[in-house]
């Protein structure tokens, strides 16, 4: 048994062998229930976005956009565009926060052979100092937008607390033009890495807006081509239980499937322009990018794409009459889908007339790639039998890794347990 680092929360693999085959490989998440969507019962249709933010600190704006796309569907508001700018432009910082954090912190020490981000700060100090300033440009959108970087206090329904000035702004904007070297930098530094040959055969699921690429909102779109709204997506993505684990499963009409930076960037990277796009072609990504190991490169693609964006927002930001609509519920049930870094993020809330809260499901999407993870899992260790028990955890913790599995905001994830027989 070992623990694995560098990934958010705590679980095990279970492997039985016989006949020289993996009879069962089961990813178990032990960790107890978290009852958010029971937190959310009898409460007012306004609280959603701070309670639901504190699902996860990586990417709390995820869950309150998703949260106020659902209950602002269910009050027919209709927000302006720059208050819908402002909410991109907050989003974008949290890309940048959490891709960031994920590509140099928790993945790419497996590439260079080091341990840990303190032993690759020992190996590459200035690699080190590049992710600490992007991720720094990220928790600044956040804190300016947002209230603060962790758990941001200033969204609300209908829009924000409060909405910066144009020259609140200004400076941001140059800390961002900064940045967006780094990230290039970044990009070609992953890029040169060493990638397994693999290739994904699961459907893709990610959001899709004809606009620009999907991070707020928008259709929901696959690889086998189904296009439906938020308000569809129950009638497509079921979750079971699973008896060895709390989280439970998705299945899409029935299969396994992917959400994510893979999915987000194979079905929508002809939207990709400037640096974004020549970085992805320099990359060596193509049209679709279905190798799991090189998920990194993808998401560094992301970063500079959400520091473009967070950039054409702010130099064309004129500053909304008044912070949010205010209304109140006129349908009784709300769906909201965003991309979260880590993929495609649903909620839906009931609600009584009287504007409280009677029902909340709450769909992440690492539950979501749960069985595509499982299933990956199996194939790598039916191919490395071979190795001795300590090698194949380490290159299970690195199969797991390419996902970045969310499981609770911990900091331990993995311990394998192999039966042989």
């Amino acid at each position: 048994m070992r623990a694995l680092a560098r990934v958010e929360g705590e679980g095990r693999i279970d492997v039985t062998v016989r006949g020289g085959r993996a009879e069962r490989v089961e990813l178990s998440i032990y960790e107890p229930p978290r009852f958010f969507e029971s937190f959310l019962r009898g409460r007012h249709f306004l609280e959603p976005p701070d309670i639901t933010s504190r699902i996860c600190g990586i990417c709390p704006v995820a869950y309150q956009v998703s949260a106020c796309n659902a209950i602002e569907q269910a009050c027919e508001l209709d927000l302006d565009d720059a208050v819908m700018d402002l909410r991109r432009l907050l989003y974008c910082g949290e890309w940048i926060a959490s891709h960031v954090l994920h590509i140099y912190f928790l993945h790419a020490p497996d590439f260079l052979g080091v341990p840990d981000s303190i032993a690759l700060a020992r190996h590459d100090r200035e690699a080190v100092e590049r992710g600490l300033s992007l991720k720094k440009a990220g928790n600044a959108i956040l804190d300016l937008v947002g209230g603060r970087p962790i758990h941001p206090v200033n969204v609300r329904i209908g829009g924000f607390y409060r909405v910066p000035t144009r020259a609140e702004l200004i400076p941001l904007s140059e800390q961002l033009h900064a940045a967006l070297d780094q990230a290039v930098a970044t990009v070609q530094w992953v890029s040169s890495f060493d990638f397994p040959d693999i290739e994904l055969d699961h459907d893709l699921l990610a959001l899709h807006d004809d606009s620009h690429y999907a991070i707020e909102n928008g259709q929901i779109w696959s690889s086998t081509g189904l296009r439906c709204t938020a308000e569809e997506f129950p009638k497509h993505v079921v979750e079971r239980q699973v008896p060895h684990s709390t989280a439970l499963h998705a299945e899409l009409d029935g299969g396994r499937y992917l959400t994510g930076p893979l999915a987000r960037y194979s079905l929508n990277s002809s939207q990709l322009a400037g640096a974004a796009a020549q970085t992805a072609a320099d990359a060596g990504l193509g049209a679709q990018c279905r190798n799991p190991y090189r998920s990194i490169v993808v998401r560094a693609v992301e970063v500079v794409y959400a520091i473009e964006e967070a950039l054409r927002i702010i130099d064309r930001y004129q500053r909304p009459a008044q912070p949010f609509v205010a209304g109140s519920p006129a349908r009784t049930v709300g769906h909201g889908v965003s991309e979260a870094p880590r993929g495609l993020l649903y909620h839906r809330y009931e609600i009584h007339p009287t504007g409280v809260i009677s029902g909340a499901t709450i769909i992440p999407p690492t539950s979501q790639n749960q069985a595509a993870i499982e299933h990956d899992l199996r194939r790598v260790v039916d191919s490395h039998l071979m190795l001795a028990d300590d090698e194949l955890t380490t290159l299970c913790e690195r199969t797991i890794r390419n996902y970045d599995p969310c499981i609770s905001c911990a900091t331990h994830f993995l311990t394998l347990t192999v039966d042989r027989q």
